[in-house]
């Protein structure tokens, strides 16, 4: 209490658009409490108008308190556009991010144990792989996994088309066993 006391001795009092300022404050805060529907907004939005006046205008102004409104109008202007972007981006990340089912959010995301369970298959799996002979397994990818013909195998390899099917079905016996272990 004291320190405020020699602080407020200290410091010469509000000239300029300060001044007019704290003089009006209070009916500052109730017009833009009615534009803003909102007290606490009114008091943030003449919070603003004092960061904005506290760099000095070029020029003399000859309506201050029509300036201070001018400059809060701007401020709240800008609040409510920034507020219809924030409201467009976050509908946009929602209706590509959640899908609805009637009025429920649903999300699509795996649980944790969803999650879990797939890497251990994919990890199962990846082990099925390296399991038959490699001869089998170079078949077995070019075709199933690369998308190569019969013919076209039988070719890169050198082998005949009733060889590259009967790799094929040992790759598959060797995996359907893998996995079904």
């Amino acid at each position: 209490m004291w320190s405020r006391a020699v602080a407020d001795i200290d410091s010469p009092p509000p000239a300029g658009l300060s001044a007019v300022l704290a003089a009006n404050r209070s009916q500052l805060v109730r017009f833009f409490a009615g534009r803003t529907g909102s007290v606490a907004e009114a008091e943030d939005v003449v919070q603003e108008i004092w960061l904005h006046i506290a760099d000095p205008v070029g020029a003399p102004i000859a309506n201050p308190l029509a300036y201070l409104h001018r400059v809060g109008m701007n401020i709240v202007l800008d609040r409510v556009r920034a507020s219809g972007r924030r409201v467009r981006r976050d509908a946009g990340y929602v209706d590509t991010m959640i899908s609805v089912a009637g009025s429920e959010a649903i999300d699509d995301s795996p649980s944790a144990f969803d999650a879990v369970a797939g890497r251990e298959r994919v990890a199962h799996l990846a082990a099925a792989l390296a399991g038959p002979p490699e001869g089998a397994m170079r078949v077995f990818r070019r075709h199933k996994i690369d998308g190569r013909s019969h013919a076209e195998v039988a070719a890169e390899f050198g082998i005949s088309r009733s060889a590259v099917e009967k790799h094929i079905a040992v790759a598959l016996r060797h995996l359907r066993k893998a996995l079904d272990d």
